[in-house]
Order: structure tokens, then C-alpha cells, then sequence
């Protein structure tokens, strides 16, 4: 089914304000009910953008690059794009996206009254370019949504850090199993981080088979832990 056509999508609300999208199909909302921007500010831009940018100064003089499993509203972008203007960063970010949202449903998420008019404006001005190709979003950062599958994209790109935030395995385990964890680990660089909301025993299995050292950090509101990874060779 393609999602961008489907109108049962809805804009919903979540705990603390922000807005997010629930997916009747699926039976669970793009965000955590306990709070959209809450939980995408904490596992995603801090645990992992943050974390990863810390313990490797030397990026900051170059690009940091950025693959995400489940693009979705696009709201972990615009939060980084926006930390990493700040931050004085440049960043190069893919989005891997099977079902993207229309233009028309992204305006509506109210995610402008959290990031900076040129890069929400911009955002949704080359949304549908970046759908099938690279485009830069500001002067310091470039957007490319990969429109397919998990297990159908390739790159020869080795990337900085991961944020895994597909839906809940109880909805779809078919992102979360050895093989899906196996084809997106390959694209992160040795000492790169990969970070996801959830935590389970097979999850931290798969990662340390992989090559990566795991920790368990504190979740974010709603939950007690997440897991955050490094890639050690």
C-alpha cells in the first residue's frame, strides 16, 4: 500500500504538545504517545548526533552523515539539521523511507514551531526532490529519502551515525530481525553509533555479533532504556 494516498493516516497528539501521525494499518502512531518531540530530541539527536559528535571532536571540521530507518514525518531531520546549524555542523543526511508521507501531511505536523523558519521552509520546499535525488536543504546541509525497502538499499556510503526508528517490532518484526539489523549495521563506519528507542535481549545479541559494543542508556519518557551501539571494526 502506498501510505501517502492512504486518508486514514491522522495527525494526532501526543503527551507533551507535539504533534504525530497514527497508522491505523499498522495499529501505532510515527512517535512515542508520551511525547513526540520528547522522544526524538533524546534517543536520536542527543544519545546518538550529540553523543557521536562528542566523543569524535574531528568530525565537527567535516560533514557528520546521518542514515535513519524510517524517515516518516521527517522530524529527526529537521532536529538535527537545526542542532547541526547551531552546532556549526554540516551534515549529510538519508532518510530510508518505503511508504514517504505527501507534502500535505508533513505541513500539517506543526513541526515548525520547533526549528528555524529557513530550515522547516526549506524542508518542505525540496521534500519532493529529495524523494529522488540529493538536494541541499540549506547551505550546510543535504537531504536524500531513499523511496524503497530496508533490505533494497544500497549505498557505498560508510555512515557517522544510524538512528533505527522503524515501528515497533510488535507491529512489524520483519524490520527488526537478524537479517534487517545485519543489512543496516553494514553501512556504519567503525566508531560510528547507531541508537534506537527500543532495547531487547535479541537486539543486543545481533549488535554485539555485528561488531558493536553496546550499552544500555536511559530511554526517553515512557521508557526506561534504549540501546545505543558503537561499531567497534
Amino acid at each position: 500500500m502506498n501510505h501517502e494516498q492512504s486518508p486514514k493516516l491522522k495527525i494526532v497528539e501526543t503527551a507533551d504538545g507535539s504533534k504525530t501521525i497514527y497508522n491505523p494499518e499498522v495499529g501505532e502512531n510515527y512517535h512515542s504517545k508520551h511525547g513526540a518531540l520528547q522522544e526524538s530530541k533524546h534517543v536520536f539527536v542527543s544519545s546518538g548526533l550529540d553523543y557521536y559528535l562528542q566523543s569524535n571532536t574531528a568530525s565537527k571540521e567535516d560533514a557528520v552523515s546521518i542514515l535513519e530507518v524510517g524517515f516518516g514525518t521527517g522530524l529527526n531531520f529537521l532536529l538535527s539539521a537545526d542542532f547541526c546549524a547551531d552546532e556549526k555542523v554540516k551534515l549529510d543526511y538519508t532518510g530510508i523511507e518505503a511508504y514517504p508521507l505527501s507534502l500535505e501531511m508533513i505541513s500539517q505536523t506543526g513541526y515548525e514551531q520547533y526549528v528555524s523558519a529557513e530550515t522547516w521552509n526549506n524542508f518542505l520546499s525540496h521534500y519532493e526532490e529529495n524523494l529522488t535525488s540529493t538536494e541541499a536543504v540549506t547551505q550546510n546541509c543535504q537531504l536524500q529519502i531513499a523511496h524503497c525497502q530496508l533490505l533494497n538499499f544500497e549505498s557505498n556510503k560508510q555512515y557517522d551515525v544510524i538512528y533505527f526508528d522503524a515501528f515497533a517490532a510488535t507491529y512489524q518484526p520483519e524490520m527488526w530481525d537478524d537479517t534487517a539489523i545485519a543489512h543496516t549495521v553494514q553501512f556504519l563506519k567503525p566508531g560510528g553509533v547507531f541508537v534506537t528507542y527500543a532495547i531487547t535481549g535479541n537486539l543486543k545479541r545481533v549488535m554485539k555479533a555485528l561488531g558493536c559494543k553496546v550499552e544500555k542508556a536511559k530511554g526517553a519518557p515512557g521508557k526506561r532504556e534504549m540501546l545505543r551501539a558503537v561499531k567497534l571494526a
